[in-house]
């Protein structure tokens, strides 16, 4: 199973430039997660200017720079897992807790083949393998 996990950082939880201590700890995890198999790909998130919101509502489109949302719900950083279940995630996002601080693991499985909205199961078995080769 994989899943789409989510880092939101506690208010005020991180300021300034991360501790050369804390990159060491984050890379070691992030090796051994990917040795191992659970770590399929990770990345951190440019700040909120950086970005834009896109949404339609009514048919009428609406484009909002960034900063755009409360700075409780910026999203640091994601992860794919490939798990056996929920529970396996839910240990993984606790130890990724350990080094990276106060603050929140969303977790969201990924759907499967049979419930791809796509109806082509040709084009979401390429599009997960793209996705797996590029690591």
């Amino acid at each position: 199973m994989q899943f789409l996990t989510f880092y939101t950082p506690a208010p005020g939880a991180h300021s300034g430039p991360p501790s050369k201590e804390y990159m060491d700890q984050m890379n070691k995890l992030i090796e051994e997660s990917m040795k191992s198999g659970e770590l399929v790909a990770t990345g951190g998130l440019t700040p909120l200017h950086q970005g834009a919101r896109v949404v339609q509502a009514s048919g009428k489109v609406t484009i909002t720079d960034g900063p755009y949302i409360e700075s409780t719900e910026i999203i640091g950083g994601f992860a794919i897992l490939e798990l056996p279940s929920k529970e396996a995630a839910i240990e993984s996002s606790k130890r990724f807790l350990k080094v990276a601080g106060d603050g929140q693991v969303t977790i969201r499985p990924l759907m499967t083949e049979a419930e791809a909205c796509t109806n082509d199961p040709e084009l979401w078995r390429k599009t997960r393998h793209d996705m797996v080769s590029s690591r």
